[in-house]
């Protein structure tokens, strides 16, 4: 085994912790691990990468619904409208995407345009997470159920298209709009994210099930959430003693300087 898959599965260890600990941040982590590390072609990346996180994320939802941290009405409001869009993106707008064109004087590839739409979601999350006054992080006692459900069905279609273009489960969206429209505790926000990056994710990767364009190494992908799984489980753990403000600011760094290698190298040429 080569250095830079023992880093690879090191990385899927850390996205199952991040999940575990703060409810989010983790997918932002694994199209960079299975395109840089596992030298995985950025459109099948996105496949993999639903799966992984979908069924990384169902692990810690059924967790966190033995604990009663989830609103299963909310869940549903707000992953309706996601299961749909991110099912429909992947069914029928990643297809039709050309594998080669101009925008705005640049010649680019498809996987090209693929990395540059995350990278940019990655800069939003990191930027999400390194607000001082992040709703996301702030609000940890109960409040009364107040839900704002045109609001709350429009998040979850618009995150929903995001994980179907770029794979990444939009936690860092789902939970701020969890805490702020839903009026859910940040616990119970958290678990609720969970399940709804679950659905969202595992059924729109039943959506890639027959496009040509993508293959899967069911062996590897199998590891992949079994490893990730094991940091999850960590992560759960770990929430118990580690200050989960303090950890959003540091990973919002990390993911920030991810952001800006993927864009540096896939956009500027550097």
């Amino acid at each position: 085994m080569e250095t830079i898959e023992i880093i690879g599965y090191l990385s899927t260890l850390l996205i199952g912790v991040s999940l575990g600990l703060i409810g989010s941040g983790g997918s932002i982590l694994t199209i960079p691990v299975l395109v840089y590390l596992f030298a995985i072609n950025p459109t099948s990346a996105t496949s993999y990468s639903l799966l992984l996180v979908g069924s990384t994320a169902l692990v810690g939802a059924l967790q966190k619904l033995k604990k009663g941290e989830v609103e299963l009405k909310t869940a549903l409001l707000f992953g309706a409208p996601a299961v749909a869009a991110v099912f429909l993106t992947r069914k029928l707008l990643i297809p039709i995407i050309p594998f080669q064109f101009e925008f705005l004087s640049l010649n680019l590839k498809r996987d090209q345009l693929l990395l540059g739409l995350f990278a940019v979601l990655m800069l939003l999350a990191a930027l999400s997470m390194l607000r001082k006054k992040s709703p996301a992080v702030q609000n940890e006692s109960p409040q009364p159920q107040t839900i704002s459900p045109m609001i709350v069905l429009l998040e979850g279609f618009i995150t929903g298209i995001i994980t179907g273009l770029v794979g990444a489960g939009g936690g860092f969206l789902i939970i701020p709009a969890l805490v702020v429209f839903g009026k859910l505790p940040m616990k119970t926000a958290v678990g609720t994210s969970l399940l709804i990056i679950a659905a969202k994710s595992l059924i729109g990767f039943l959506g890639d099930i027959g496009n040509p364009d993508i293959t899967i190494d069911y062996l590897f992908i199998t590891i992949l959430i079994l490893i990730a799984s094991v940091g999850l489980y960590l992560g759960i753990y770990l929430s118990k003693f580690i200050d989960g403000k303090r950890l959003a600011k540091g990973f919002g760094y990390f993911v920030l300087l991810m952001g800006a290698f993927v864009i540096s190298k896939e956009i500027i040429g550097f």
